[in-house]
């Protein structure tokens, strides 16, 4: 009976394992990916009389989310609200792009597969997202050791400890 419970907490042990280092490769990747954007975004501020003036500011939107979820990459729990906006805003692109494309299908027909893309990229994060993290109640923080105490237990010297110590 022990045992089962043991390998019931390995096996769910191994499989936040595996959805963590999923979620930091995806972030990692979806990072590098908005991040690739600066070559153009700088080609398109350089040329800016030939270039359209809505791809510069999408462009230096996703620059800059790629290098937010580069630092997420580093600690995801601690990020999860960066994770979330990056799959959200993905989804809502992707509904505008989607609304566009049916309007006007003949003349941006590319529409359709970037929103695919956006897709596939929100779906992930959503799926992968870490649990919120629970939260100690307002005014009582955790504990902190001291060098008489374990960590995390608050120990107060007696009067006959401080008297010693004297």
């Amino acid at each position: 009976m022990i045992t089962s419970i043991d390998q019931t907490q390995r096996n769910a042990r191994g499989s936040d394992m595996f959805r963590e280092r999923a979620l930091k490769f995806l972030l990692i990747a979806t990072g590098l990916l908005c991040v690739a954007g600066l070559y153009p975004l700088v080609q398109s501020l350089r040329h800016w009389q030939r270039s359209d003036e809505i791809v510069p500011m999408f462009l230096s939107l996703y620059v800059t989310l790629g290098i937010f979820l580069l630092f997420a990459a580093r600690n995801p729990p601690v990020h999860r609200s960066v994770i979330a906006f990056a799959a959200w805003s993905s989804f809502a692109h992707a509904a505008v792009m989607l609304a566009q494309a049916y309007n006007n299908v003949g003349s941006r027909p590319d529409l359709f597969g970037m929103s695919a893309i956006l897709f596939a990229i929100g779906l992930p994060l959503i799926a992968l997202l870490p649990a919120k993290r629970s939260v100690e109640p307002a005014g009582r923080a955790p504990c902190v050791g001291t060098a008489s105490g374990p960590a995390g237990v608050l120990t107060v010297p007696t009067r006959r400890q401080s008297d010693r110590s004297r």
